[in-house]
């Protein structure tokens, strides 16, 4: 028999009333933002098949899914528009068009929601036909920086305009979150945020939100390379070091994307910054879940809520789940 063990770690554990007091940390739908995706026109939610449970809305049906969201106590959305194929090009222009489906969602949004935090991504993957985030060079073989930050931030000024909360550049350009920020500075917008895609991996993980916005390449051609501009999955102390940056830049939020995969940048960012972080699990972490669950080979409630938590206790105040909604209904 063991004698003199004074501590004793399950005394903690017996009781679900002490393991609840015990514990550090818990997520609650007050925690989580929603991605909704808006395509243009009428018609019924068209689900995404790599994302099963998750559709593209029309506005009136996009309407309804977030009066949903905020009676299950959801506070926040992100937005993503999927654009029909002719209103598409090579530059973007879609993206700069003031009566664009983005913009006339927002306003919509807002009237109807005023109290629901609205996020919307800026960058021009969903707008130009190469599915980059940017504008090509000459010979189309990268994204010039510059150009395309003086793109994202006339973009970000009309996202402001239509009454967006915050502004979300996903782009990871080079001081892109300076120029937002003194574009909307200079447009009278110094209420309107910057949740910035801080530490934004050049991940696998990527693939089905493509098929969401349609941005992804067709037929059988490889994926798109975002290699130049993304940051490299190998290194943690550069990504670190543009989240930083990106704090001097004059952002709101930071955030680390894919979440989970990358909960060492995401606990080694909240040691080295006072401002709020978000994660974002992203497309391919949550498709997984759902095709084990469909194998049978794990359970997806215990599954899902356990990676949540792993996103929460590695120091995210808010993330980013198409869990979001299911997540709410069950807590």
């Amino acid at each position: 028999m063991m004698e003199n063990l004074r501590h004793r770690s399950r005394r903690l554990r017996y009781s679900p009333s002490v393991r609840n007091l015990a514990r550090e940390g818990q997520v609650t739908p007050a925690d989580l933002i929603a991605p909704l995706f808006v395509f243009e026109g009428e018609g019924p939610p068209q689900p995404v098949p790599s994302l099963p449970g998750v559709s593209r809305f029309s506005l009136p049906n996009l309407l309804e899914e977030i009066k949903e969201l905020q009676q299950l106590g959801i506070p926040g959305i992100a937005l993503f528009p999927c654009l029909p194929a002719e209103r598409k090009d090579p530059l973007g222009k879609e993206a700069l068009n003031p009566e664009t489906l983005v913009l006339r969602t927002i306003r919509a949004i807002k009237k109807t929601f005023p109290t629901m935090a609205v996020f919307t991504d800026i960058a021009l993957d969903p707008y130009t036909t190469h599915g980059h985030d940017g504008l090509l060079n000459a010979d189309n073989t990268d994204v010039e920086n510059d150009r395309t930050v003086e793109v994202l931030s006339k973009m970000a000024v009309l996202h402001a305009e239509a009454g967006v909360d915050m502004v979300a550049p996903s782009d990871m350009m080079d001081g892109r979150v300076a120029a937002i920020r003194q574009a909307l500075d200079a447009a009278g917008h110094t209420k309107t945020g910057i949740l910035a895609y801080s530490a934004k991996f050049a991940s696998s993980f990527y693939g089905p939100f493509r098929d969401a916005v349609g941005s992804r390449q067709a037929g059988n051609a490889p994926p798109i390379n975002k290699q130049t501009y993304q940051a490299d999955p190998a290194n943690r102390r550069a990504a670190i070091q543009d989240a930083l940056l990106d704090e001097k830049e004059g952002a709101d939020i930071l955030m680390v994307k894919p979440a989970g995969p990358y909960l060492d940048v995401l606990t080694e960012l909240r040691q080295n910054t006072r401002l709020p972080l978000a994660a974002y699990q992203v497309s391919g972490e949550y498709a997984m879940l759902q095709a084990a669950a469909e194998k049978g080979w794990l359970e997806l409630k215990s599954a899902r809520n356990e990676s949540l938590l792993a996103i929460k206790r590695a120091g995210a105040d808010m993330i980013l789940t198409y869990f979001a909604k299911n997540y709410a209904k069950e807590y």
